[in-house]
């Protein structure tokens, strides 16, 4: 970790310490990339699901941007350079229902995590194939990852396989396990504070209750 040049102070948000590594963090381990069995899929309250093998996905086209990583441990990273396909690609295809405003991400070993479909729209927010001008790297989530460079950096999931598109906000893993359902760096928005995972699950149990009476 590096002092914060005062430069650089407005794009450092709060409790957040500089680093030019890209630190590994995981919760279990590593999953192996297939490229014949590997799919990505779009489901939910979209117009057409969709699926992509492999091969298919990477024939879209693709976009380069140049964001900064927040994560919730403390560290940022700034100026990554990400090559991948950009969500609004994704949601040419699929072409979301209006009453879709939520996005739960899937990923490799059952992970998952939440975001408004209102995050995934930014010109930044990439299914990143690329860092830094290489193949990203598994142990940073290759051969595929979500980067929402807004949010802490666990809003971004490593290994991504699918997006469901939903009308509820149901938490993914570590938003069951107390962190924070929005995640917005500039806010400090880390853990869930008095909003306990039962409290969670409660109002997404009655949202998706009230709506199956409709």
């Amino acid at each position: 970790m590096k002092p914060i040049d005062p430069a650089l102070a407005d794009r450092v948000p709060p409790g957040q310490v500089l680093t030019e590594k890209f630190p590994v963090l995981t919760y279990g381990g590593t999953p192996a990339f297939d490229p014949a069995t590997w799919t990505f899929r779009c489901f939910g309250l979209v117009e057409h699901e969709v699926s992509w093998t492999w091969s298919e996905f990477l024939e879209l086209p693709r976009v380069r941007v140049r964001s900064d990583i927040h994560c919730v441990t403390t560290w940022s990273r700034l100026d990554n350079d990400w090559e991948g396909v950009s969500v609004r690609e994704i949601l040419r295809h699929v072409t979301p229902r209006p009453e879709a405003r939520y996005v739960l991400q899937h990923a490799e070993q059952g992970y998952t995590t939440n975001t408004t479909l209102d995050d995934l729209l930014s010109d930044d927010v990439v299914l990143a194939l690329r860092h830094d001008g290489r193949d990203l790297e598994p142990d940073h989530g290759g051969p595929l990852r979500m980067v929402v460079p807004k949010l802490y950096f666990w809003k971004s999931a490593k290994w991504l396989r699918g997006l469901e598109f939903l009308d509820v906000n149901p938490p993914g893993f570590w938003e069951r396990a107390g962190y924070h359902m929005n995640a917005d760096p500039w806010r400090e928005e880390r853990y869930a504070d008095q909003e306990t995972d039962a409290m969670q699950r409660m109002r997404t149990e009655a949202a998706r209750a009230l709506r199956e009476r409709r």
